[in-house]
């Protein structure tokens, strides 16, 4: 297969999506109709896929998938020379989730045998097919049931799933990923606009992804109401049924066991040690020295895939608000896809 097609064919794909993205739907052409219908089947079959969040997924990559960020991504590496299948079992808690792991397996001449999340279907069968006829019919990639007659496998699944894969594929080179969330680590002066940009790293997605921060430490004397008062743009997230049934759930437990937490009628704030909340729930716990941050990370970093700070605590943080902005070279469970790809 020849790269330069390949990566040719990503940068198409990339400027198709935006000329899509910028379109009033009445302008709609044969092409866009069928990409329309696409986001809204996704989003009847699966209630947390709003065409909203479809259309952010599909702009963070068409802003990713620049030839300079490309090339620059796979200078890095050196691409294998014998082409292999991997299997890839995609997650589906988020739109698009899986595509980082098929992009890696092309662009390292392997080919993708994908098994899609029952949750996310149709739109990753649509961007293969359009990437193989931008790059010239040069991506190879085939859809499965059932994983059979692969090399390695790329795999990721909930905890109790991850015991069962790593057990399964036992006998093959894998990547098997596990639950992770991200956590944010607050100084104490965050201007409202910053709080503001805090509040899409955890309201994002329903906060269902991996990136989306459900844990927050924050300094003694941090007054709780300037969150709320900061998250207000996301309290329409309510009106949306699935999300909705989480928190009236949630606020019914803490209820009926007389537990402390604070609310704001949309997302409750809860001061407690774990790092995973349910959804619709932030925990949170105050510190008082940044040893205590770091201890706390350290404890936790098989479990945090990202922390989200202000760059002058050092804590190498993304910065607020870009939680949801990962890179090329940004890797699920902090596990090198790309270095794994070329020893095969």
């Amino acid at each position: 297969m020849n790269i330069k097609n390949q990566v040719l064919g990503l940068t198409r794909l990339s400027d198709y999506i935006k000329d899509f993205l910028a379109k009033n739907p009445a302008d709609y052409n044969e092409n866009d109709q069928d990409f329309e219908l696409l986001l809204r089947k996704s989003e009847i079959e699966n209630p947390w896929f709003t065409a909203e969040n479809q259309k952010f997924a599909f702009k963070q990559w068409a802003e990713l998938l620049t030839e300079e960020n490309i090339n620059n991504w796979l200078k890095e590496y050196s691409i294998s020379k014998i082409s292999k299948k991997v299997g890839l079992i995609m997650a589906g808690n988020i739109p698009l989730v899986g595509l980082h792991d098929v992009i890696s397996t092309v662009l390292s001449n392997h080919i993708p045998v994908i098994k899609l999340s029952s949750k996310d279907k149709y739109m990753i069968p649509f961007l293969l097919k359009k990437w193989k006829e931008f790059s010239e019919n040069e991506v190879e990639y085939e859809f499965v049931e059932r994983l059979e007659n692969f090399d390695a496998v790329i795999a990721t699944g909930s905890n109790n799933t991850a015991r069962y894969l790593e057990y399964y594929f036992k006998n093959y080179l894998h990547i098997i990923r596990k639950n992770r969330t991200s956590i944010a680590v607050l100084k104490g002066d965050e201007t409202p606009e910053e709080l503001q940009l805090l509040a899409k790293d955890i309201f994002q997605y329903f906060g269902l992804g991996c990136r989306n921060v459900t844990r927050l430490l924050i300094p003694q004397d941090f007054l709780i109401d300037r969150l709320f008062e900061n998250f207000l743009d996301y309290q329409e997230i309510i009106n949306h049924n699935k999300y909705a049934n989480n928190y009236e759930y949630n606020r019914a437990v803490y209820l009926l066991n007389q537990e402390k937490f604070w609310d704001n009628n949309f997302v409750m704030l809860k001061e407690d040690d774990k790092l995973f909340s349910p959804l619709s729930v932030i925990n949170f716990s105050r510190y008082s020295s940044l040893d205590e941050v770091k201890n706390f990370i350290s404890d936790n970093e098989e479990n945090i895939q990202c922390v989200v700070a202000k760059d002058e605590l050092g804590l190498n943080s993304v910065r607020l608000g870009d939680a949801q902005n990962p890179g090329l070279d940004t890797y699920a469970d902090n596990v090198d896809t790309m270095k794994f790809l070329s020893l095969i």
